[in-house]
């Protein structure tokens, strides 16, 4: 039987397209070098967080849209799958360091509680109400955000990857081809590095992280961010911290001393996890676009070609309302939903 849609890449936005495409009654092959998360998907990090609710734009809404999407998105991943994602609505706080950003703080809860349309809160609060997992804070006050959520990143391709094969699809791990039919090309920074290559400028490059996992167990505590740090418990009693932003690099997968100063940032802002045991250190490469915003839309010049990358560090909270509008693009020649700045030719 005959593909309609070849995804490259089983990365989340890769297999969040396929996931789409599939349950929209298409054949689906999806084609992977290696395994599912192979990439940056990989990372255990899983923080699915808004931007400040502030300097409102296309990309703050395509995230707040996608992010409100995932309660139903997630649970329909797993109930196809039979898998568990690490999926939970949990919150979450960040310290407050001094007056002007408590000033800061108050301002933006005014202006969640209009952009956000009810559906989740910005609030100040007490730091004593955080609990186990707990950020020192030097004002006693933290940031409280509803509509934060985590996931566990490697645990939800392959939920996804269940799920696409539960509808009928393929998902074919060492293989190069065949490709058939419409294709999405979802292959991370190397894909940016091919398009480039193809186009003949820069349209984007890989940007390089390091992220550790603690044995930690705080089940139901909300996230942490603050230090530019990213602290996020998950459900298997382990706590992921991360992680560093390296433009250049030798090696993608190695970590070094820069890890070692993210795992010890992290236990000096929560002191409950000092002494936790480093159980995985882990590296990855982002794909980053020219403009940062995601690259979604055909593909110049080739027809028949799509492109969904660019996700860098907010690329598994997309991924719902990614899959969503490429399957109107691919199956419907629909692109509406997709942001101006979002789409192919805003990055070159």
């Amino acid at each position: 039987m005959a593909t309609d849609v070849t995804v490259m890449g089983a990365g989340v936005f890769g297999l969040a397209c396929a996931y789409a495409c599939a349950a929209r009654g298409a054949r689906v092959r999806v084609v992977e070098w290696s395994h599912p998360a192979a990439g940056a998907s990989g990372t255990p990090v899983g923080a699915l967080a808004p931007h400040v609710p502030e300097g409102w734009n296309d990309k703050k809404g395509f995230q707040f849209e996608s992010l409100l999407m995932s309660d139903a998105f997630w649970a329909e991943v797993e109930a196809a799958s039979g898998r568990p994602t690490g999926y939970a609505r949990l919150g979450r706080f960040q310290p407050i360091a001094d007056e002007p950003a408590r000033a800061r703080a108050e301002a933006r809860a005014e202006a969640a509680a209009t952009l956000w349309r009810g559906a989740a809160r910005w609030e100040v609060v007490p730091a004593d109400r955080a609990g186990t997992l707990a950020p020192v804070s030097p004002t006693g006050l933290l940031i409280r955000d509803t509509l934060s959520a985590r996931i566990a990143p490697r645990a939800a391709c392959a939920a996804l990857a269940g799920a696409v094969e539960a509808l009928g699809g393929e998902v074919s791990c060492g293989a190069e081809g065949p490709v058939e039919g419409k294709v999405i090309w979802a292959t991370g920074y190397p894909g940016l590095a091919q398009l480039s290559a193809e186009l003949g400028r820069q349209v984007g490059s890989g940007v390089k992280g390091q992220a550790a996992i603690l044995a930690h167990a705080a089940l139901d505590a909300p996230q942490v961010h603050g230090h530019g740090l990213l602290i996020v418990p998950h459900h298997d009693g382990t706590v992921a911290v991360g992680s560093t932003t390296e433009r250049e690099f030798d090696d993608p997968y190695s970590t070094d001393a820069r890890l070692d100063d993210v795992i010890a940032r992290a236990r000096a802002l929560c002191p409950a996890l000092e002494g936790a045991e480093v159980m995985e250190r882990w590296a990855g490469v982002r794909p980053r676009a020219r403009s940062i915003a995601p690259m979604l839309g055909p593909w110049p010049g080739r027809s028949g070609h799509y492109v969904a990358n660019g996700g860098f560090k907010i690329g598994i909270g997309l991924a719902p309302k990614v899959g969503a509008v490429m399957a109107d693009l691919v199956l419907e020649d629909r692109e509406e939903g997709i942001p101006a700045g979002f789409r192919v030719e805003a990055h070159l």
